[in-house]
């Protein structure tokens, strides 16, 4: 039986608008009040690191190019997100998941390189020495995550249309040696965010095997 995926397409949010939206979601799937649910949201720009210090990795005064700079619970180290990024937070039964969290990386890891072969036939990869999803040296999606209480937050962050100059601010996810990119960038044209939204919806739900209910 397919699983059932609740979808909140929550436009565009400061990032502590969306924590506080995360949270409560979490809440309320820990008490079994709802189905799992992904959380589709786009930030301006601000810059999250995780639990450790990340001041080495940001090359900019936040203020001085109009980013907010927030620390969260996630793993992983310092990412950007801004207007033309689709980020998506995934609230989801780690228990019911039945696999490790290298597994769950790895799932969210596929629904972008199923999604770019299929949907525009761009050939990526995962590396599991620098996670997230990547095309030739460069990463089109970043990926984080924490767990508690057994259900999980956070997610990913595919770029779609974002101004890369953006991520010169920092030192993306902490490596130095490898570039960022983006799907504009990769087929030389504007994407629609709404068609591309769908097109991830459809790969998560086919790779996690749920039911839009």
């Amino acid at each position: 039986m397919m699983k059932k995926l609740n979808v909140i397409k929550a436009g565009r949010l400061s990032y502590n608008d969306a924590l506080t939206l995360q949270l409560k979601t979490q809440r309320d799937r820990q008490e079994n009040r709802i189905n799992d649910t992904i959380i589709f949201v786009e930030h301006p720009p601000v810059l999250t690191t995780g639990r450790r210090d990340q001041s080495h990795n940001i090359l900019v005064d936040p203020a001085e190019v109009g980013a907010e700079l927030v620390k969260t619970n996630r793993g992983g180290e310092v990412t950007y997100h801004g207007p033309g990024q689709i980020v998506g937070y995934v609230i989801l039964d780690f228990e019911a998941y039945g696999k490790g969290i290298k597994a769950f990386v790895s799932d969210l890891e596929e629904v972008f390189i199923r999604l770019l072969k299929d949907d525009y036939s761009i050939e990526a990869y995962r590396d599991i020495k620098h996670r997230g999803v990547w095309v030739k040296d460069a990463k089109i999606t970043a990926v984080g995550l924490a767990v508690s209480h057994g259900v999980t937050m956070h997610g990913f962050a595919f770029n779609v249309n974002p101004d890369l100059s953006h991520f010169d601010w920092i030192v993306p996810c902490g490596i130095h040696d490898k570039a960022v990119t983006s799907l504009e960038k990769l087929t030389g044209r504007k994407m629609n965010m709404d068609v591309v939204m769908e097109q991830v919806l459809n790969s998560f739900k086919n790779v996690f095997s749920y039911d839009i209910s």
